[in-house]
């Protein structure tokens, strides 16, 4: 569902020029899912090749790879692992709301309801094995590394940050932040003109970073209190969170009390969650030794066989971007030489 810490923090608008030479750890699932969700055709389906097996998060990364690449960025995937336990209940409800939203992109589809089967498509996204599978696949061919996470996926990547391994997480979820990630990146994998839903309206689509510190220095406040104003909201271990509190409340609480155990009006509430087992999962380290991320030139040729020859996209155009992907990296070697 995403934590909804967007009325505290401060975002600061940006560009991805602006993290060339950078290494930003970005939340694999996270993009695969924006790309599964926004590259459908007017009917809301997803790309597919001549097998009929979905190609949307193929294009996304291709594509999108390849402005990173060309921008000098250095993108490293982090992977989810096996879920938390405490996560059961709020998969358990997406899993329901994608159900629904299946029944109701098939009522749109025989009503002839095009702009209503693209939404209701588009909630129905669920990523497969296989799909992961595809997608290091690819990530491998483009010499871009990929990291598995023992957990989540934005506790590694927010990890990264904090070891200088990243200088930046990149999600759309603000969860990221109670993990502690240093800068927290979002539209990084969307960014763009986006045509909004339902309306013949198309915005701009800005990246923009979230400094945690910033955030903390505002408000004056640890992160640890800021983990406990995510409990009150609701985070993905406590999706309903507290009744009647949102981010302006839980922040006044936590300021006046200090932590969660001290709130008396909330004490019914939070003796019916594991409150201590969430803080831990936000604020513990991931227990994993990943090597450090290294990067390899692409294979063009590979690249090629795979998406052209197996997957039914045009050769002609995986060879036009692939072919100014090699411009502008041979033009920032240049560059770089004469740096030197």
């Amino acid at each position: 569902m995403g934590l909804d810490l967007k009325p505290l923090v401060t975002r600061e608008k940006t560009s991805i020029e602006s993290f060339m030479s950078r290494v930003v750890a970005i939340d694999a699932y996270n993009a695969l899912y924006q790309f599964v969700s926004s590259i459908r055709g007017a009917d809301g389906a997803p790309l597919a090749d001549t097998r009929g097996r979905m190609t949307s998060h193929l294009a996304g990364l291709f594509y999108r790879n390849i402005k990173f690449l060309s921008l000098g960025v250095k993108p490293v995937y982090v992977f989810d692992g096996k879920p938390p336990s405490l996560k059961a209940t709020e998969i358990e409800r997406r899993r329901a709301a994608k159900k629904d939203a299946a029944i109701k992109y098939e009522k749109a589809i025989r009503q002839g309801d095009a702009a209503g089967a693209k939404k209701y498509a588009q909630q129905t996204t669920v990523m497969h094995d296989d799909m992961i599978a595809e997608s290091k696949k690819l990530l491998g061919f483009f010499g871009i590394p990929c990291v598995q996470a023992p957990a989540d996926g934005e506790a590694m990547a927010a990890y990264m940050t904090t070891t200088g391994q990243a200088y930046a997480a990149a999600s759309q979820d603000y969860d990221s932040i109670l993990f502690g990630a240093t800068r927290l990146v979002r539209n990084f994998s969307s960014s763009g003109r986006r045509k909004l839903p339902n309306r013949n309206t198309y915005i701009d689509v800005e990246v923009e970073t979230i400094r945690t510190q910033a955030v903390l220095d505002m408000h004056k406040i640890t992160r640890e209190q800021l983990v406990d104003i995510g409990i009150l909201i609701g985070t993905d271990f406590n999706p309903d969170g507290f009744r009647r509190i949102g981010p302006k409340t839980a922040i006044k609480l936590i300021k006046e009390h200090g932590k969660l155990e001290d709130i008396k009006g909330v004490s019914d509430e939070l003796a019916k969650i594991d409150y201590k087992a969430i803080r831990d999962i936000f604020l513990s380290k991931p227990t994993v030794d990943e090597p450090r991320p290294e990067w390899a030139k692409p294979d063009a040729g590979a690249i090629i066989e795979y998406l052209a020859g197996e997957r039914s996209f045009s050769r002609d155009r995986l060879e036009a971007s692939l072919s100014r992907l090699k411009k502008a990296q041979e033009k920032q070697s240049h560059n770089l030489d004469n740096w030197f």
